[in-house]
Parts: structure tokens; sequence; C-alpha cells
């Protein structure tokens, strides 16, 4: 393909700046690829590139690392990885002249002859290159660039003379492991840089020499492929390598190159021998210092035009030669050697029967031998890779899987860690091939992640055995001065010679944040000397020192004074947690475990004393059987369970087993089984501590502030976190647990399905206003529906002195009634509702279990913080006997709205014209049922009890006020809002769906006569017959009726869903009329 773009070779010595040139070039141009040598030089540049033009644009591709952005312009690869065919404006090369390298060579060749960019192509390395690339690229440009800086050869010279800022060359891992350990030793240690090093490991490696905590780096012929390092000197252990075949010495253009990274930039450099290495010749030693070489004769080529029909066709297209007189064949790669051993498998020749079968088997091959145990080895994993991509279009999850999670370990020596790190590399490999495993990004992430574990664990491996950073700090230090005194103060603060280095925060030492690095490491280990005995003093002061003057923090943290001594972690026991004690090394191990012990007491004597009660129920060995198994769950659960998570075990608890638990103080409330006495702010903050340890949260929440019945329900806490806290999430509030169970007691006999109010205890135990005590009513599973009337003042005190309660005001004159017990309300003598044909057979909840039951036991669906549905079915509603008859009823379970206040209002069933109450209700027998009232329904019930008389006011129309507008009120309506079981306890009409507000009639005129079923409905549909399904035959009026009260007529029609009574047959005019018509003969 011919190109017009212009083509230049950059060549030079090292430390010619060939790379910086060629990127500023790259940059020029809207897009680029720039391939060179090393990954660890890929890195470099990308990062170079990516602070120039941001991460969005510039992509990097290597073997084992692929970051592709969707916008990439600039491309950084190794030479292998250089993508074909993109088309980019620039294309660039680096150390071109590796064409000649025996292993890498081919693929230098290829990029040299069909790499090219559409308008620039630049090609970088040795002067040695010129004649073969004018032979090989027509049309080439060439520019030499000089050295910056002067190289001189030194000599030979020992280890232990070695000047600093010295970098010692090695041929062997061994070698160069020899030579870091006796600079440990000599001269307190150096960085270690080797090919068989992950770049994680080499950056690190680096990134310490380059610090300046060593002095000295160890390294291979790697640092010679355009790594930018701050090296003096470079000494050569050896000249001669392993190259796979054979030893053999290096030649002069080799040693230059490795040579060269001594003096950047414009500081001159040396170089010169050491160890057991002999001298350099003076031919060798005036080439290097002159950069003159031999030119290259001859590029290893092999030929890039692959035939995939068969096996065979691809091996051979692989062997073919050329006649140029340039290149010559390259020796069989590893991939050459695995194609031809996977050639002879009978499977693989099954397999590989078509061309594109063929190119995957080529790919496969392809893979590198990173591990390098045996070709034989290597083939064999190629030979699964290539079965399972072609069997299953990827590799084996499973197994691929397994090979990560076998690797994925940091334990062990640098030899260990350092073949893991070589397999690691190889399924890294695997993972970034286009659809060669499922889920890539996940196994791109998952490989990248071991091999940076592996990584760093090397790292670190390489650095505790070659690196004393004590020695280190201390032999530069002693340059400076003879000796270094350290001085501590009772506060702590540690200083030498009078300069603040830092202070003793416990039993660690902190250095000061204001010293530079190399000074805070060259005084920490005459510091640490120092404090040898001050430790000793600070632990057995601290072992002696009371309760009081340690803490917990909310984080798990144990404090003395305000030092940070330690931390809590978890236990074998979530009731007995361990404490980990934060000392210095340099204290001893026997300071470590006198401070140790001395936290353990603290921490065993302060959960003993907050969760008491707990572990008094751990150690009970009288319970048996299912109490005991409930005593087990409540200990794992650290004293509170929601109730709706052992809805089952509770139930089958007997009365004895409940007897036993409750002597520990466990109290099976309605939503929440607990123990009240670990409520308080000391037990509920060990408790939220225990609770994060054995979860194993990072971050624990903090526990609410004491003394609050509610408190705003926080988002983003661990699940169980309220529960924990001794809270229950209720919509946007967590009212108290205790709170919640008193809050539960008072609304139990209330009217949940024909509605009812909140009264001033309710608002009083969660310390809510009306509208705040709605929305945490919702969250509890009620509905609440928001009203206005006519608010109602206090009338003038009749004859009679009885007062309502104090929260009453009575809203008239209140006669005497006659008491009548029969019609007391019994909730523990429920009747089932008669049988009607429109009434199917519902069985009818038990209102006095033994223990209160939720409002509706919860669903499966919500968390235990909050209400949630019970899996049991519901008992369906019994149909109205009478007819809805707007606007004064509404079907179903919706709360019956009132007529327009300040105006009169029959409803059916009312004698017209009759004096109708206020508030819509009325105290029979003191008890009453609100609707849509006016006053709050207890109240009434109260003022009703309390005075024994009947509760009246007349029609407003009858007062002259009463045309004055009237002052209003807001108040809300709770009904039950359908999710799950009604509460325990409530009325039996509440339980078959017979609410107030549907106005069941008849109800005990069917007790009375099971034959007239049917009179409830007609009198309903007349408008005559009664509205309440428990007073309704007292209030009966009609052409059916026998004596209508007219009082019992006038007043407000009552809803109740209250069962009918069997005990007495209720006169079916008003109970209070005889003693009214006697009241008014007197």
């Amino acid at each position: 393909m011919a190109h017009d773009g212009r083509i230049l070779a950059v060549l030079g010595p090292t430390n010619t700046g060939k790379t910086h040139y060629a990127i500023e070039r790259m940059l020029a141009h809207r897009s680029g690829v720039i391939g060179l040598p090393l990954r660890l030089l890929a890195r470099e540049v990308y990062d170079r590139i990516v602070a120039a033009r941001g991460p969005s644009v510039v992509a990097l591709v290597t073997g084992e690392e692929r970051i592709v952005p969707t916008r990439a312009q600039y491309w950084v690869c190794t030479v292998e990885a250089m993508p074909e065919g993109m088309g980019c404006d620039f294309l660039a090369v680096d150390e071109i002249q590796l064409c000649a390298d025996p292993e890498r060579g081919h693929v230098f060749t290829d990029r040299l002859l069909n790499a090219r960019g559409r308008l620039e192509t630049i090609f970088m390395g040795a002067e040695t290159m010129r004649g073969a690339i004018a032979a090989l690229v027509p049309g080439v440009q060439f520019s030499r660039r000089e050295r910056f800086s002067t190289l001189t050869y030194t000599g030979a010279r020992k280890l232990s003379r070695m000047p600093e800022r010295s970098a010692i060359v090695g041929f062997s891992v061994d070698n160069c492991y020899a030579i870091a350990e006796l600079l440990r030793r000599t001269k307190g240690g150096a960085a270690v840089v080797m090919g068989a090093l992950s770049p994680r490991t080499r950056n690190a490696q680096v990134a310490m020499y380059q610090r300046g905590e060593v002095d000295y780096l160890v390294a291979t012929d790697a640092i010679g492929m355009g790594l930018n390092l701050d090296i003096e000197h470079v000494a050569f252990s050896a000249v001669e390598k392993f190259d796979g075949r054979r030893w053999r010495h290096l030649d002069a253009g080799e040693l230059a190159q490795i040579a060269g990274r001594a003096g950047r930039h414009m500081k001159a450099g040396s170089f010169g021998t050491t160890g057991e290495a002999p001298a350099l010749e003076d031919e060798v030693i005036q080439a290097i210092e002159n950069h003159a070489f031999r030119p290259v004769q001859k590029l290893q080529w092999r030929n890039a035009r692959l035939r995939f029909g068969s096996i065979r066709a691809l091996i051979a297209s692989l062997e073919e030669r050329t006649d140029n007189p340039w290149l010559t064949r390259v020796r069989d790669a590893d991939d050459v050697t695995a194609l031809k051993t996977l050639a002879e498998d009978a499977e693989v020749q099954a397999r590989a029967s078509d061309g594109h079968s063929v190119h995957l088997l080529w790919d496969v091959c392809r893979v590198p031998d990173f591990r390098g145990i045996s070709k034989g080895e290597h083939a064999a994993l190629l030979r699964r890779i290539f079965c399972d991509l072609h069997q299953h279009g990827h590799v084996e999850r499973a197994w691929f899987a397994a090979q990560v999670e076998r690797i994925d370990r940091t334990d062990g020596d640098i030899d260990t860690l350092s073949k893991r790190l070589a397999y690691i590399r190889t399924w890294t490999y695997v993972a970034q091939r286009k659809h060669w495993v499922q889920d890539e990004e996940h196994w791109r992430a998952e490989t990248r992640r071991v091999e940076d574990r592996l990584s760093d664990a090397l790292h670190a491996a390489l650095t505790q055995a070659f690196v004393d950073r004590r020695t280190s700090v201390l032999a530069r230090r002693l340059k400076q001065r003879e000796s270094l005194v350290a001085e501590v103060t009772d506060k702590g603060e540690v200083s030498v010679d009078g300069e603040l280095l830092g202070r003793l925060e416990g039993f660690r030492f902190r250095a000061d944040k204001t010293a530079s690095p190399d000074e805070a490491r060259t005084v920490a280990r005459a510091a640490r000397e120092a404090l040898a005995p001050q430790f000793t003093l600070r632990a057995d002061r601290f072992y002696n020192a009371p309760d009081t003057e340690i803490d917990v923090t909310e984080q798990g943290g144990l404090m003395w004074g305000s030092d940070a001594v330690g931390k809590l972690v978890a236990g074998a026991d979530p009731l007995k947690p361990e404490a980990k004690a934060f000392v210095d090394e340099e204290a001893g191990e026997e300071v470590a475990k006198k401070v140790q012990r001395r936290l353990q007491h603290f921490v065993d004597r302060r959960v003993a004393a907050t969760q008491e009660p707990l572990i008094a129920l751990s150690r009970d060995e009288t319970l048996t059987g299912q109490a005991k198994g409930f005593a087990y769950r409540m200990v794992e659960n650290f004293g509170i369970i929601p109730r709706g998570e052992v809805a089952d075990e509770v139930k089958s608890l007997g009365q004895e087993d409940r007897a036993a638990l409750r002597k520990h103080g466990i109290r099976f409330g309605q939503f929440t089984i607990f123990m009240p006495a670990l409520l308080k702010p000391a037990p509920t903050r060990i408790r939220l501590l225990l609770w994060g340890l054995s979860k194993g949260l990072d971050e624990f929440p903090e526990s609410p502030p004491p003394g609050l019945v509610t408190v705003p329900a926080a988002q983003g806490v661990p699940a169980g976190y309220f529960a924990m806290a001794g809270y229950r999430a209720a919509g946007e509030r967590a009212v108290r647990l205790d709170m919640l169970e008193r809050l539960a007691d008072m609304l139990r006999d209330r009217d949940s399905r024909g509605g009812f109010e909140a009264n001033p205890d309710m608002l009083s135990i969660t310390g809510l206003s009306l509208e705040q005590f709605a929305v945490l009513m919702e969250g509890l599973g009620y509905r609440a529906e928001k009203g206005e009337r006519p608010k109602v003042k206090p009338a003038a005190a009749g004859p009679q002195p009885d007062q309502p309660g104090p929260d009453v005001p009575a809203p008239g004159p209140t006669p005497d009634a006659p008491q009548t017990p029969e019609e007391t309300p019994q909730p523990d003598l429920p009747e089932a509702p008669p049988q009607t044909p429109d009434t199917p057979d519902v069985p009818v909840p038990d209102p006095t279990p033994t223990e209160p039951d939720l409002p509706g036991d919860p669903d499966p669906a919500p968390g235990p913080d909050v209400p949630a549905p019970d899996p049991s079915p519901t008992a369906p509603d019994i149909p109205s006997e009478t007819p809805p008859e707007p606007p004064v009823e509404a079907p179903g379970d919706t709360p019956t709205e009132m007529p327009p206040p300040g105006g009169p209002s029959e409803l059916p069933g009312q004698m017209p014209g009759a004096p109708t109450m206020e508030d819509g209700t009325e105290a029979i027998g003191g008890r009453s049922a609100p609707v849509t009232s006016e006053m709050r329904a207890d109240e009434l019930a109260d003022a009703g009890a309390d005075a024994g008389t009947e509760v009246r006011a007349d029609v407003p129309n009858e007062f002259p006020e009463a045309a004055a507008p009237a002052e209003t009120e807001i108040f809300y309506t709770f009904t039950w809002a359908g999710r799950g079981r009604q509460q325990r306890g409530a009325p039996r009409g509440e339980r078959q769906g017979q609410g107030a507000a549907q106005g069941k009639g008849q109800r005990r005129g069917a007790r009375q006569d099971q034959g007239h079923q049917g009179q409830g409905r007609e009198r309903g549909a007349k408008g005559q017959g009664p509205r309440d399904g428990r007073d309704g035959p007292n209030r009966a009026k009609g052409p059916k009726g026998k004596r209508g009260g007219p009082k019992g007529d006038r007043a407000p029609q009552t809803y109740d869903s209250r069962p009918p009574r069997k005990e007495k047959q209720v006169d079916p005019d008003n109970p209070f009329a005889a003693a009214l018509a006697g009241f008014k003969a007197k």
C-alpha cells in the first residue's frame, strides 16, 4: 500500500531525547500510534500523554493491559500489541535496533517494513540501523541526534566502594539477589529491577530508588530499554548472558545501551565493572564512549503473509525464507514451537479442520510462555484453551476461575511470589483477548486485581529482604553528624538536638508532618531507640490505670485519654470481642502483650456491665426445650428481634417457656421481642459495636442521641441497624421500641376500620406534632386522612356537677342516665356475625391472644425495621347489609364523611328535625365509635364514662351564634391500610370488614332472631334501619319500630362494629329514654 506521508528515522545513542521528540510529533497530529519495547515504558509514555491531553483520548494496549476509551485518538502500545490497519495520521516505533534481536526481532522488522502513518512515520533507534533502514525503507529521511551528556569509563570497583546513585547490572536472578543482599548489609539496601517482575513491582522498586529511600539499584539489562532513572554510575557484574539457548558475550552495542542509562540529560555519567566481571577491553570502552559501533548487517524476519487452509499450510508459510540479503529467517519462536507440538495432537487436528479453526489455533499459540516451566507444559495449557474456545466459544468459566483462585495467595517467599506472578500474567493475557472468556470486564478486572496483589506482596518481600531502612537512613545521617541524641518530654514530644521530630501517641511514634522525608527517615531510628525505656514506663502506668481513663469510641477505637491505644476486633463469640493493641514494634513484645492484656480486661468488664441481662440469659442452664432455643436466638440477635422474624417460634412457645423467658426481662411486644433494660444508651452503644463487628462492617453506624423517643430515619444504613439501635423505622422517622409498644397498646382497641383520631397521650409518648404523628402512623401501616372541621368550644356547665375528663371539653348539659352494664362491651367474648346468604362464612381470629400481635403481622417482603405484611391470608370483608347512601356513607373501608359544618343534616334512620351532636358521636354505655367527628372519640368516651350521662348537642341552627363563621381545626382520621392482619384486640366488626363506615344494621336483631336475617338489609335500604352494628336497635325508627325515643332519634348516628351481645336483649328504643322521661317528670 502506497503512503505519501513522510518517513523519518531518528537515530542516535541513549539520552538524546528521541522518545520525547516522537511524543511531541504525535501530539501535533489528530491521531497517532506509538510502539514501545517494554510494557513498563509504555505505561510511562501513556502517563505523560494523559497528563497533556487527558485520559479520554489516550489508549494503552499491551499484552496484559487494555485501556481504550471510546474517543481514543492516541494509542500507546507495546510493539507486539500495535493495532494494524487503523489508518492513524502518525505512527512511531521506538528502539528499532531490536530488529536484530533473536527472540523478538521479527516483530520489529515487520513494523519496519509494513507499519506506516498516513501523514508521518518515525523510527527511533541506534545509529547502527542506518544502512538497514536505508535499504529496506524507500524514501526514508534520517536525523541524527547527539547525546546530551558525556559517558566515561571508571574501571572496576568493589561493591563496598560503589558510589551512591549507582546501578549494578547482573544477568541472572541469583546474581541480582546476591548483590542486593550484600548491599543491604553494607549500604542499607537496594532496589531490584528485573524483567521477570511485573510492571507494578518494577514501578514500586524504581520509585523507592527515585525517592532516595535507597541509593543503589540492582537490575538486569531490562533497564536499558528507555527507562529514565536518576543514575550516575553503571557497574557491570558480568559481561555475558544466557539468551535462552547458550551463554554469550554482550557486544559493544548492547553494553552501551545499558551503560547509557548513566548521566541523564545534561548530567555526566560513568560506567565500569564490579565483582567477578573482567575489565572491559579498550576497543569496547572507546566504542561506548564515542558511540561508534558496527552497523547491523542482518534483521530477523518471519513471513507475515500466513496461510490458514490447514495446520500444515500454516507451518509451511511460517517457515518460508526470503531472498532479501538484509533479512534472515528467525529461529522458531515459542509460538511456532507450540504450534508444531499441537499439530501432532489428534484432537487438535480434528478440531482445526477449517480456516477459522486454524486461525484460532494460531492465536492461542501466540500466548506468551510467562511461566517458563517447559515447552510441553506450555503446549498442554494451550491445548486446553484451544479446545474450550473451539467447543464452547470461550474458556470454561469454572476452570478459568479455579486457575485464578489457586494463584490468588500472597504468602510465601520471593521465588514463590515470582512464580505466581508469572502464572497470573498468563491468565491476564488470556482475559485481555476479545471473546475468549465470558464476562470479559469482570475477569480482566479480577486478573488485574490478583496481579496487583501479588506485585505488591513481591515488592514488600523484596523490600524486606534487601532493604534495611534504618541502616540506610543512619548511614547517610552519620556522614553529617557523629551522633544523634533524642529527648522525650512529659507530653510525648520527641526531639533530637532541640529539633521537634514528632510525638508519642499512646504506644506509637508519629513523625512530624512538617519534616522532609529524608530528615524524617534520618531521625526515626534514633528517636525510636530513645523511646525504648519510655515505652516500658508507659505500659506500666497504663496497666495500673482505672477503667475510667479508658473509653471506647463509636467506631470501636480504644482510647486512653486522647490517645488511641487499640481497637475492637471480632472474637469467636459475638459477646466476647477481642482487643487489638496499637503498639510500635520497637516497643518490644513484652510491652505489646501488657497493653493488650489491660485492654482486654477493660473490654470484658465493659461488655459484662452493659450486656448483663443478655449474658445472664446465655448462662441460664435451667432453660430447656423451645425456651432454650429462643434464648439462643435472643443472644444471637443481641436481645432484640423483630417479631415478624420469629412469629412461628413465638406462637410455639408455651406459657411456662414464656414465663421463664420473662424472668430474664424479655418482653414479647406487638412489634418486637426485646429486653427493655438493653435499650438504655450505654447498652445500645456497645450493642451496635458488637453487631457491627459480627457483621464485619468497615464503618459502624453511630447510635441515636440518648433520650429521644423518635429520630429521623437515617438513609443508607446497613440492614438491621434500627433494631440494634433500639428503634423501628416507620416512614420518615424511627420510633423507640418501648414507646412503640406503648403506642401499640393504645391502638389495640381502636376502631382501625371505621377510623379513629390520635389523643394527647399518643402524641405525648411520641413527642410529635399531629402532622409528624400522621407520617409515623403511615409508616406503621395506617392510612392518615386529613380533614378540617369547626373547633368545639366548651359550653357552660349544667346543673350536673360531674365534669368530663381533662382532655375533653363538655359539649353541653349531660343529664344523668341509668347505667346499663349489660351494654358494656366485652372484648373477650366476641361473637361471630350472623350467617346470611350475602355473608360468607369467614373464620374470626381470636381477639384475646396470649401475646399481642402486630397490627398486621408482617409480610415477608419488608425488612425487620419496617412493618411488613404477614404471609397468612386476611379475613375478607363481610358485604354490607345496608347499601351505601352517599354522601353520608362511603363504601368499603373509607370513613364516612360528615355533612358541611354549620348546617343541619339528616342521616337515614334519624327523625327529621332531631338534634344532632356537633361531634357526630354518641356516648352509650361509656363507649363511642367515631366516624367523622368534631371531637376525638376517646375524649367523648372518657366524658361519657365519667359522667354516666348521654352526651348530646343541639342542631347548630337552633342557636343564633350558629350563623357566625365557625373557627376550624385540622384533624386526622387513621384507618388500617390493609397490609397484613388487623391488630389483635380490635373489635370484631373490624376483623370481619364491617367497619362503621359500612353502616351495618340490625346486628343484634339478627342475634335475637336468626329467622329475620334479611330485615336489617330491608331497613337499611329504606333509611330506617340502625346505622351502628352495636347500638343500632336502640335507634330504630319508622313503621317497623315500636318505641322510637325522640331524644335518641335526634342524637347523631354512631358507627361501630362491636359484635352483638347475647346476654340481654336491648330495648329497641334509646336505652336512656326511660331515665330521661323520669327526669322530665320530676
